[in-house]
């Protein structure tokens, strides 16, 4: 069997060969952080390290583990088995040789073996921990080969179905309505996310209460928002994404299918597999006792991991009661939209119309269609949300419809479209009296320096024609923060931006109407939209690639002369015998069998195996150095 010091030297090669991306991605998968390692030499050896090895072969399943110990079992000191040895050794487990194959090249990514076509290459420390698994209750190769796999799960009843997809719909509408929640909540008001990780106390109490949920669920919701590409974090605070807005205009079966479909397809391949798999059968313990075998290795890594994920399938319903839900199913076995045409008939079917009361309330009896839901929300206040969604109008509600280019004729155009009910006087009172006020104040923004010494660094002014309305925003503690300055009986002016100023009195309830220069009214857009793009940042792994190159900046000569000078630098601490090809004088090369001693100012001293003579070489004159073959 190779000594460890000799799969260093042809690891440290292999790892030199490998191009930058596949450099990166082998760091990535093996989770090597350390950035003071030097050279290849080091990273191999980092590698190959047994703690390291451990952990890589915790993620592995049963079938990729039984085909690395046959190959350490079956290699000798001269060759290594080929692909149909192997598989005749593990056939008890994998009968397809395709399958053996795919998890050797498997293992060869992730630098635990060596080899290809002409025969596999195990690295001999992993098949030193390997051999070390049954002294510490981990299967052996004998057991990984026959140790028989749980009962099969079992399947779900026709009529079980029907109770499963219930309350997998339910258990989906819910969790589709509080995401939808979630995302008019953050846009009315960002979450602060706090430095140690999570939503503030305080922000996921608020998000709790719009979302209808209880407290300890929204940070599951929140996850899977996030996975959906709906919510972001940007410079600490979460906020909607740009694709949030064409997502809540989405009749509530694709709303669904998208978040589960973010679901599934976040899902690393080997969980993807096991789930599909098992899309028509209670998962449940039975599920976690197939995890034990099939990653036998994993520990409580992977039943965790496999036990947040199918938290979150609960959630979306994908799965009731650990049984997979009949769009579950369509979802894990053929996609997205299989399971939206699943799940649209489970959903409350969405209606059009609603009941406008006379204190001011609308009550939605189902589920509205989102259009109408998004434009009832630019003039009333969500009020209480279920299967019937009650919302409340307010003046404050009417002016903010205003502000954002609503008229009272196009509010009450909407309200006779919807209402079943008409639109009850003290409604058409409120609407009319507000649409009359809007506008009582204007904010402007100050382009050009007034030259007024009470408006010096002013950027937007506030002006109404009622002194009396405008002391009342001067003396609002609400507003203090904004720093108002009075200049004239009917003006004022602040250091903040127009935008600011405009939805902090909007906010506050007072009738504010924005303004251009030529003092007509105009809408200001309020965007709060995540960023989603982060600026391009260099990873940990590529970090560790560009320092291991470093040394390629030097001239060809002084890297190839290194690298040798390294290897034979291994070879020495691992008393490794080399084959040494060494350049005559004559242009011809010869190889000899030496067994290296020391390198010091430029010269190696080493015993010829064959003649058992010491010589003394110029590293100029080496050419090559590799293994020696075993005698």
């Amino acid at each position: 069997m190779p000594a460890s010091s000799t799969s260093t030297l042809s690891l440290a090669s292999r790892l030199r060969d490998l191009g930058n991306a596949e450099l990166a991605e082998l760091l990535t998968l093996r989770e090597v952080r350390d950035v003071r390692l030097r050279d290849f030499f080091d990273l191999a050896d980092a590698l190959l390290e047994p703690a390291l090895i451990e952990k890589a072969l915790s993620r592995l399943d049963r079938m990729t583990l039984a085909v690395l110990g046959a190959v350490g079992e079956l290699a000798t000191d001269t060759d290594g088995p080929s692909s149909a040895r192997v598989a005749t050794r593990v056939a008890a487990l994998v009968p397809a040789e395709a399958t053996v194959d795919a998890s050797l090249h498997i293992a060869r990514d992730l630098a635990l073996l060596d080899g290809g076509a002409n025969g596999w290459i195990p690295y001999a420390p992993v098949t030193e921990v390997l051999a070390a698994w049954p002294r510490r209750g981990l299967p052996g190769l004998d057991e990984l080969l026959t140790e028989a796999s749980p009962p099969s799960l079992a399947p779900v009843s026709a009529s079980d179905s029907r109770f499963i997809d219930h309350v997998a719909a339910e258990h989906a509408f819910n969790s589709t309505n509080a995401v939808a929640e979630l995302v008019a909540e953050i846009q009315r008001e960002p979450a602060r996310e706090l430095a140690r990780g999570g939503i503030a106390l305080p922000e996921s109490k608020r998000l709790s209460a719009a979302m209808s949920i209880h407290l300890d669920a929204v940070p599951a919701l929140v996850d899977i928002a996030s996975r959906a590409g709906l919510v972001a974090l940007d410079a600490g605070i979460w906020l909607p994404t740009a694709a949030a807005a064409e997502w809540m205009l989405r009749p509530s079966g694709e709303r669904w299918a998208h978040l589960a479909g973010a679901w599934f397809a976040r899902l690393p391949a080997d969980i993807q597999g096991l789930l599909a798999e098992r899309a028509h059968a209670t998962w449940g313990e039975r599920l976690a006792e197939y995890v034990r075998w099939l990653y036998p290795a994993g520990g409580l890594w992977m039943r965790e991991r496999a036990l947040a994920y199918s938290r979150d399938a609960e959630l979306l319903g994908v799965t009731a009661n650990q049984v997979p839900s009949t769009p579950g199913a369509a979802l894990l076995a053929s996609g997205e939209d299989d399971a939206a045409a699943a799940m649209g008939p489970l959903f409350p079917p969405e209606i059009d119309r609603v009941y406008v009361q006379h204190d001011l309330s609308i009550v939605s009896p189902g589920p509205l269609l989102p259009r109408l839901d998004a434009r009832l929300r630019m003039l009333a206040d969500v009020e209480s949300r279920a299967l019937a969604t009650t919302y409340r109008v307010s003046q404050s509600s009417v002016n903010r419809a205003l502000a954002r280019g609503e008229t009272a004729e196009s509010m009450r155009s909407l309200l006779s479209e919807i209402s079943l009910t008409g639109i009850p006087q003290p409604l058409e009172y409120l609407i009319a009296g507000t649409a009359a006020r809007f506008g009582s104040i204007r904010v402007g923004r100050i382009d050009e320096p007034t030259g007024a010494a009470n408006e010096q660094g002013a950027r937007t002014y506030i002006t109404s024609e009622d002194a009396t309305l405008l002391a009342s925003v001067l003396v609002d503690h609400g507003l203090a923060p904004l720093g108002f300055t009075r200049v004239g009986p009917y003006r004022a002016v602040s250091r903040f931006d127009q935008d600011v100023v405009f939805w902090s009195l909007n906010e506050a309830r007072y009738p504010a109407a924005a303004e251009d220069a030529q003092h007509r009214i105009i809408l200001l857009e309020r965007r709060r939209v995540a960023r989603t793009v982060a600026a391009p940042t260099e990873s940990t792994a590529d970090a560790i690639v560009r320092k291991l190159r470093i040394g390629g900046e030097s001239t060809s000569a002084e890297t190839g002369q290194a690298w040798l000078e390294r290897q034979i630098d291994a070879a020495i601490r691992g008393k490794i015998a080399l084959t040494v090809t060494v350049a005559m004088p004559d242009g011809s090369s010869i190889d000899l069998q030496l067994e290296p001693a020391s390198l010091a100012g430029g010269r190696l001293r080493a015993r010829d195996r064959r003649s058992d003579l010491e010589r003394t070489l110029p590293l100029r004159s080496i050419t090559a150095v590799a293994p020696a073959a075993a005698e």
